[in-house]
């Protein structure tokens, strides 16, 4: 007999594993009554094992009409509130709350464990489920007679894959069925022997199935299971009893947002992906196995769901016990998202019947009111977090905490983890303590707490936040090197489809511009001074501005509306690197939009308020409507392009958003940030575009590869750098260790203004007769020393009285310290210039690939300034031809020649009959072939403007729509 590889056979080791190890029911499809979608009989079952009493008084199984009346109303009410609604909450039959699941119970609880075990999980194989068709489903699983899974099973070896499997609940399954109808039940499985997706709502051709696999070697798929079915941990851990069970208690969720504009409730039903499970499961593991005082990295990519991991994170770990007490007092969520607090609440309102656990602090005063009253679980502001704690430290230094920081490289900076640390550690030095040992205080205070956990996710995290939260790990060379603890990579997002890969169709558009001297001499400016200063010039021109508006108009509607992307619904960024570069944009946008009679409108989104044409501007000033208005509009028409300053750049989340226009240079994590905006899924969206004025594909492709798959810290900072910059600055001579410690000691005792100052101010004086360069030198140490000391005070396990001594000195002085310009060798240069000309050239559009590899950062970079640079003086000639685009050896040759070809080409006789009978898009055609032949014939007479020309298409496109414009006109005149 040979091996049994039939689709059968797949089913049979499923349901067979779910039977004989986990201890489910096998059902019958004629268990299953279609006109209820329910496993009637194990309902009643379940029921009257364990509510009699409820049976009694409300009759409900005393007739065949009695039953119908009970099976109807708890069929509507799956209907209307969802099945996990239902197991969670129960269903109320007139006058009692009839409980249709009992829930996990704790080891402490022994009646509660024997109620679990009365609960009936049931898996039935080809379930007939349709009063209107002889279609089955392969395998459902019930919990107490109520569906609660689907699942439809394809096999390699007979020529399908889960593709087909998906391809069958979108065509050949009626998502009106009661069975498949939203809600009615939690998830479905499409699954084949290698991989496995879920679909949380069918809808027919639109049904959305996402990938529900472990990955492998940072990527999309499953591992090789040297023991099975790379698919078998579905049945074997995800189906497991227990496991199931802790899903839909806390996982699973029927989640309602509010449309405040249209007054719409948008319903959605929530099933952890793979990832998501699998790091809050392990998480949760070992906080409970290792309490608090642990710290934990979590690295997943922007868009994979971080909100919901988050809420299901905070949501358990205020249930975890240490004995009979909650292991944490409270857990505080550390966010720049204000609308995560809503969405938090929203999420825990759908897992308890009454919950008020979640509160919102912006104040100490509140933080205390939220702790007094119970409030489990806290959520601020990251600016407003050390500012809350820092009041009440005291108080906290006997409590534990959970802290969840949400994109920990925004939140973590030195100065802000130390105030956090101190605060909640309670280590802010009490009255009376000699000097010594209030430092020793507030130093043991920086370091991570030991009441506290710390849990940060990050989609890009940088060096310091993998020091300060990673896994320690081992190098070959023996450096201790850090990780991340779960990560979810790009890579797989982008390969699942979780995400959207933004770089894969992206187009760069080069700027070239011709500025001119309006003056006879030719003064010396800074060179690289005088390039920064020209571009900003250039960039902020009304004429730069129109250019590069009309691209971006003409583009979203023939590129972006006329072809449909996003089922027609698709919205845009404009990215622009100042906020008077937003408004320019926006008001050329609105008037390009008007002028070609568009539908649509624009938005303009910046932060405060701006001088723009001799007035103060906000926002709302612009808009027209409230800054917190500016999400909601661009849902709905006719807004649908977004110009930004700054803000959106992070925490945006809008699938509805299809195309990214750059205006601005972006690098490392800023570039990821930005256009992960782009990344965000829609059944309905196909690809994305990214058009960039402002930067090159390899910049891009660089900053992105950071993040692509792991990213890993290589070594620890050398805490031996804070020395070198030491001496650095004490090399310059401006205090001396008697004045640092007598500061200290006043300032630490709470002592006058009047008598701080006077030390401080001998070290400015003393700063202010050092040479420009040492004081650059002596400058840029101190603020290296106050930008790296609490970040290593915080990871390193020793302490330094001295350097938290330095650190208070040096805190006070560098506020007092004179300004340092450096000079400004361009003066004049703005006035010397007139703009001639910009033209701006589209490259070829192009997909930035990325590399297979996790990526290795270094650590902190300390490094002392090198003081004064000398500048690099060039003539203004020289500089205008450089930043023009070329350096010409003969200027006047290649002038000359230039200048003679709108007449050469005036002699070419394909080109006279062009332009005389053709119309105008066939005579430029002509004039690019007959002036490549006319340039050719040239290179004997100066072949640098003919080289120039042949080997820069930029620069030949430029030439020849000059030279055309002048000959066409001058022929048809």
């Amino acid at each position: 007999m040979t091996t049994d590889i039939s689709e059968k056979n797949l089913e049979s080791i499923l349901v067979g594993y779910l039977r004989d190890v986990h201890g489910y029911e096998e059902g019958v499809s004629e268990d299953y009554n279609k006109d209820y979608a329910l496993d009637t009989e194990r309902v009643k079952r379940f029921i009257l094992a364990t509510q009699k009493r409820k049976v009694d008084n409300t009759a409900c199984f005393v007739s065949e009409v009695s039953e119908r009346k009970f099976f109807m109303e708890l069929a509507k009410q799956l209907a209307t509130r969802g099945v996990t609604d239902v197991l969670r909450k129960g269903f109320r039959y007139i006058s009692e709350l009839f409980d249709m699941y009992y829930p996990l119970p704790s080891e402490l609880n022994p009646t509660a464990q024997e109620l679990y075990r009365k609960n009936i999980f049931c898996v039935t194989r080809q379930l007939y489920y349709s009063k209107d068709n002889s279609n089955s489903i392969d395998v459902m699983v019930s919990l107490n007679g109520i569906p609660v899974i689907t699942m439809e099973l394809k096999n390699h070896y007979t020529g399908q894959t889960v593709e087909n499997a998906v391809k069958q609940y979108q065509t050949d399954r009626d998502a009106s069925d009661p069975l498949l109808a939203p809600k009615r039940c939690a998830v479905h499985f499409a699954i084949d022997d290698d991989d496995i997706r879920m679909c949380t709502w069918l809808c027919g051709k639109g049904s959305w199935f996402l990938p529900f696999n472990k990955g492998v070697n940072g990527g999309a798929g499953n591992p090789v299971n040297p023991n099975g079915l790379r698919t078998s941990y579905l049945w074997e851990e995800i189906l497991q009893k227990e496991s199931l069970s802790d899903i839909l208690e806390n996982y699973a969720q029927v989640i309602k947002k509010k449309d405040e504009k249209t007054g719409k409730v948008k319903v959605s039903v929530v099933w952890p992906r793979y990832h998501q499970l699998d790091v809050v499961r392990k998480l949760l593991a070992e906080t409970r196995e290792h309490g608090v005082g642990q710290r934990f990295l979590i690295q997943h990519s922007a868009g994979s769901g971080k909100s919901n991991s988050i809420t299901w994170l905070a949501y358990q770990l205020v249930g975890l016990l240490d004995g009979t007490k909650p292991l944490m007092d409270s857990v505080i969520v550390v966010t720049d998202r204000v609308n995560l607090d809503k969405q938090i609440r929203n999420n825990i309102a759908a897992f308890k019947r009454l919950s008020n656990l979640v509160a919102w602090a912006d104040s100490a005063e509140t933080l205390r009111s939220n702790l007094e009253s119970g409030k489990k679980i806290i959520i601020t502001i990251v600016h407003k977090f050390p500012f809350i704690l820092e009041t009440i430290g005291t108080e906290m230094k006997h409590k534990r905490f959970g802290i969840i920081i949400d994109e920990a490289h925004s939140s973590q900076n030195g100065s802000m983890s130390a105030k956090m640390n101190i605060a909640l550690s309670g280590n802010v030095g009490e009255e009376g303590m000699d000097l010594e040992d209030r430092l020793n205080a507030i130093i043991e205070g920086r370091q991570m707490i030991k009441n506290a956990n710390y849990y940060a996710f990050t989609a890009t995290p940088k060096n310091k936040t993998l020091q300060m939260f990673g896994t320690p790990f081992n190098q070959p060379n023996g450096e201790i090197g850090y990780r991340p603890f779960h990560e979810y990579t790009m890579k797989q997002a982008i390969e699942e489809g979780f995400i959207m890969d933004v770089l894969k169709y992206y187009t760069t558009y080069n700027s070239y511009y011709k500025i001119v001297k309006a003056i006879e001499s030719d003064p010396e400016f800074e060179r690289k001074q005088a390039q920064k200063k020209l571009r900003a010039f250039v960039e902020s021109r009304p004429e730069t501005i129109q250019q590069k508006a009309a691209i971006i108009v003409e583009h979203f509607h023939t590129q972006v509306i006329d072809k449909g992307k996003v089922g027609g619904q698709a919205r845009a960024m404009v990215v622009t690197s100042s906020i008077l570069r937003a408004i320019d944009f926006y008001y050329e946008i609105t008037r390009l939009l008007e002028e070609r009679k568009s539908p649509y409108k624009a938005i303009v989104a910046f932060s405060g308020s701006k001088n723009y044409g001799g007035k103060e501007v906000t926002e709302a000033n612009i808009n027209g409507f409230p800054s917190k208005d500016i999400e909601d509009n661009m849902e709905h028409d006719p807004y649908r392009i977004l110009v930004v300053a700054e803000k959106f750049q992070t925490g945006y989340d809008q699938p509805l958003l299809h195309t990214m226009y750059v205006d601005r240079q972006l690098t490392d994590v800023k570039a990821v940030q930005t256009l992960s905006r782009l990344n965000r899924c829609h059944p309905k969206k196909r690809d994305t575009f990214v058009l960039d004025f402002a930067n090159d594909a390899d910049s891009i492709r660089a900053s992105f590869q950071r993040f692509y798959k792991t990213t890993i810290l290589s070594k620890e900072t050398d805490p031996n750098k804070l020395n070198d910059l030491i001496q650095e600055i004490e090399d310059a001579n401006v205090y001396t260790e008697e004045e640092v410690d007598t500061l200290n000691k006043k300032y630490w005792s709470g002592a006058t203004r009047e008598e701080i100052d006077p030390i401080i101010n001998l070290s400015v004086e003393r700063f202010k007769e050092l040479d420009e360069s040492q004081q650059i030198r002596c400058k840029s140490s101190m603020k290296s020393f106050l930008r790296t000391y609490p970040f290593l005070a915080a990871v390193l396990p020793f302490k330094s009285i001295e350097w938290e001594k330095l650190n208070t000195y040096f805190a006070l002085l560098i506020h007092k310290l004179p300004v340092l310009r450096g000079e400004d060798f361009t003066e004049g240069l703005i006035d010397s210039i007139d703009f001639d000309q910009y033209r701006i050239i589209k490259e070829e559009e192009q997909r930035i690939e990325l590399e297979n590899s996790d990526a290795e950062i270094e650590p902190i970079p300390i490094g002392t300034s090198k003081g004064k640079s000398e500048p690099e003086m060039a003539k203004l000639s020289e500089i205008l031809d450089e930043f023009n685009g070329i350096n010409w050896l003969d200027k006047d040759k290649a002038k000359q020649q230039l200048e003679e070809l709108p007449e050469r080409l005036q002699a070419d006789e394909a080109f006279v009959n062009a332009a005389r009978n053709s119309d105008r898009e066939t005579a430029q055609q002509q004039c690019n072939m007959s002036l490549m032949m006319i340039i050719a014939q040239m290179l004997n007479e100066n072949t640098e403007f003919c080289r120039n020309y042949l080997d820069n298409p930029d620069f030949m496109n430029f030439i020849n729509q000059k030279v055309f414009r002048k000959a066409y006109d001058d022929i048809n005149k």
